[in-house]
């Protein structure tokens, strides 16, 4: 197929740039009075702390927390004091901290910041309390795993040209670096070629470590080993086609999850001589996450895509499950030797800090809960008799009759309840917020995900269209709303079933699916997608490719298309050049491109202002 705007994945071209100007004024022309309006009321709820990561330590956990205008981190010591030990401001303008890890004395820290959303950024190892800088790595790195003094391990995503070893980006090493003279070598990974992801996980207190090696984001193995001595690391079990995640260890037994069968996890332990044993069989609802503490397994459940934490023994046998008394989502859970750490949000409570002790889980750091909201739970019947599970989120008190309704479905990732933040200023109108479980997420496991990828896609497409229907049925105008993967979510349905929207927004989106492989680390996505180059993925590519498929006999509802200059992840071509192609056949497609973010986001001031013109399209597209 002909690509009359492929010119606009040259971000410095001029003609690029001159696009990029005459939409964004066109855009502001739109939003302008009452965009203006939504600061104030977006900013109440974005002010709110909230926490970032978490890294336990003997000196106490370390935290990263979004406050006001600014990430902060700190120290909440064995003595429950907290202390601030740097803030982004002391980097400098529209940084972001990201994610934190400490050595187990707590005499290091390491932590990830990117300038204005990027993927690539930096990594500081610091004292954290002389604040000296002992090392820091430039592009993209993470799992920083300390072996002796200030020597440690970390992962290295190469994501153009060649790894040191010469195999073609994107691919991943683990390196072992020394500070002191600036020398790293791979230790591990040289076996594994392109579109591998190698991460390395070291329990608290252990001497042994787990390397995760994951094709696409479906098949995994797993390594294990002494912390001093790569050149002993084994191979400790194979997932084939399915996805495992390590636990723990205990002894010499490592337990992990393994998510063959129906795809919906299970324990098993592996011995010192490879031995498998079966611990927790497979239950009803897919099994997330979990730690080893305390000779006692915590395990994550979802059920119908909220938290249900559980508490088993080695042996596989139940002691406790905790129960809460709404939906929310267990984000982080982490230990030491004195505390179990749980994050925990929900859809109006901002990620916070809880603690579990016996039977209770007490709050640490954060709030209980912000507005006055409902939440419902209901369900959609898809194309193919599917019954697809959604959160609605609404205004006890009042109702104006629209209602955004957000999905994904990619990649595994679950859409579980979240903190809606600015969001809360739409809910504060009488705005409904519809959350979707689509097909291609991880949900309801491994099947689900199987379902919603590559020759299945049009699968998520059909749940997104049942959900729209099932609100619309209620006499609702609906917004559909999706980021990222949601945004190639969004832009499909839309060039399918424009009728089943009043307006769309499509933020950071994949939408060419005939040369998303091409453009930046989108190669790392055939995985999950398909690729273009092989002719039997590129027919189904190109039958659901937005970019591709856009009719000019059809009528379009308002769409505000938004990404941003720093990100480097999904290329902002797709946004471009779908609104170029767009414009030809109405007026009413509008584009932001924000300067300052990425797809990581951006500074809260930048962010701010992103949601108020996204709340301002809203209300301008959207009569009442």
């Amino acid at each position: 197929m002909s690509d009359p705007y492929v010119w606009m994945e040259n971000l410095k071209d001029p003609r690029v740039l001159e696009f990029i100007q005459r939409h964004n004024e066109r855009f502001k022309n739109l939003v302008r009075g009452i965009s203006e309006e939504y600061i104030e009321k977006i900013k109440k709820y974005y002010d709110v702390p909230t926490i970032i990561d978490v890294a336990p330590s003997d000196k106490g956990i370390y935290f990263i927390i979004r406050e006001g205008m600014e990430y902060k981190i700190k120290l909440l010591t064995t003595r429950n004091e907290i202390y601030e030990i740097i803030s982004s401001n002391d980097i400098g303008e529209n940084v972001l901290f990201r994610s934190i890890t400490s050595r187990e004395d707590g005499e290091r820290i390491a932590f990830f910041y990117t300038i204005a959303g990027s993927d690539e950024g930096y990594v500081k190892i610091m004292n954290p309390f002389t604040h000296e800088t002992i090392d820091e790595l430039k592009g993209t790195a993470w799992d920083i795993v300390w072996v002796r003094g200030d020597e440690y391990y970390y992962s290295r995503f190469y994501r153009k040209g060649k790894t040191p070893d010469g195999v073609e980006a994107p691919a991943e090493r683990i390196l072992l670096r020394n500070p002191a003279t600036g020398e790293e070598i791979i230790v591990f990974g040289k076996e594994y070629g392109t579109n591998y992801q190698i991460d390395i996980y070291k329990p608290w207190k252990e001497d042994k470590v787990f390397i995760i090696v994951e094709y696409g984001w479906h098949k995994t193995k797993i390594y294990s080993g002494s912390l001093k001595n790569p050149e002993e690391w084994r191979l400790l079990f194979d997932g084939g086609d399915h996805r495992v995640k390590p636990i723990g260890f205990y002894g010499e037994d490592a337990y992990l999850i393994y998510y063959d069968g129906e795809g919906l996890g299970r324990i098993v332990k592996v011995s010192d001589n490879r031995e498998i044993s079966k611990i927790i069989s497979e239950d009803k609802y897919p099994l997330r996450k979990g730690v080893l503490y305390k000779n006692k397994l915590f395990l994550e459940y979802l059920v119908d895509a909220h938290s249900d934490l559980r508490m088993y023994s080695l042996k596989g046998e139940l002691i406790k499950q905790y129960k809460f008394n709404q939906p929310l989502t267990i984000e982080l859970l982490s230990y030491d030797d004195n505390n179990l750490y749980l994050v925990i949000e929900s859809f109006n409570i901002p990620r916070s800090l809880y603690t579990l002790d016996g039977d209770n889980i007490y709050p640490v750091i954060g709030y209980s809960s912000i507005g006055e909201i409902e939440v419902s739970e209901e369900w959609a019947k898809s194309s193919d008799g599917t019954l697809i599970h959604m959160f609605i989120v609404k205004n006890p008190e009042k109702d104006n009759g629209k209602a955004i309704v957000y999905g994904y479905g990619g990649f595994g990732i679950s859409i579980t309840p979240y903190y809606l933040g600015p969001f809360h200023a739409f809910l504060e109108e009488g705005g409904w917020f519809v959350m979707a479980n689509l097909r291609g997420g991880g949900e309801y496991g491994e099947k689900w995900h199987k379902m919603g990828m590559k020759d299945k896609k049009q699968n998520v497409f059909e749940d997104y269209k049942a959900v729209l229907t099932h609100i619309r049925n209620k006499g609702l105008k609906t917004i559909g709303w999706g980021v990222s993967n949601g945004g190639l979510l969004v832009a499909a349905t839309l060039v399918q079933s424009p009728e089943l929207f009043n307006a769309a927004i499509i933020g950071y989106p994949v939408i060419d699916m005939l040369r998303f492989h091409k453009l930046y680390i989108g190669k790392l996505w055939t995985t999950e997608y398909g690729d273009p180059d092989n002719p039997e993925d590129r027919k189904y590519l190109a039958k659901y490719s937005p970019y591709h498929n856009i009719d000019k006999n059809k009528k379009y509802p308002p769409t505000l298309v938004y990404t941003g200059l720093h990100d480097d992840r999904v290329h902002p071509a797709h946004a471009l050049k779908f609104v170029a192609r767009m414009e030809k056949i109405t007026s009413n497609i509008y584009l932001r491109v924000e300067t300052q973010s990425g797809h990581m986001g951006s500074s809260p001031k930048v962010k701010i202002k992103e949601y108020a013109e996204i709340l301002a399209f809203i209300k301008k597209a959207v009569k009442e």
